[in-house]
């Protein structure tokens, strides 16, 4: 079994296309799908602080527990618990990469971006 960690806003419209392309590109098995609405936005501003180490956490078990050797970021068009513009988005990606790597968790980290066709692109 392989496993893959997806850190995913919780909207619907992502998750598919998203375990897709993650199951294509990466020959994994099973996505750990960890959602909350605007994740990047956490991370990135690594507020609340609850919800910061709730993801942390699922992160571990995902990586500790099932053996996940990449974490994917996501962000997407027409985000509701994340209302900004694509270019904020990518400083929010950006800026979410950076606190995921300081973990230190021994993974590769991958950011993706879903489009208003819910097409995903590696960033």
């Amino acid at each position: 079994m392989s496993f893959i960690t997806a850190i995913n806003c919780m909207d619907g419209r992502v998750q598919e296309p998203v375990i897709k392309w993650l199951k294509q590109q990466y020959d994994v098995t099973y996505v750990d799908m960890i959602t909350e609405p605007g994740p990047i936005k956490i991370l990135a501003e690594q507020q609340p602080a609850q919800l910061l180490q709730s993801i942390k956490d699922r992160v571990d078990i995902s990586v500790n527990k099932h053996g996940s050797e990449k974490i994917a970021l996501i962000t997407h068009y027409d985000c509701a618990g994340n209302p900004v513009e694509k270019d904020i988005q990518m400083d929010q990606l950006k800026k979410a990469r950076e606190t995921v790597s300081a973990w230190d968790f021994p993974v590769e980290l991958i950011g993706l971006w879903v489009d208003d066709n819910w097409m995903v692109y590696k960033i």
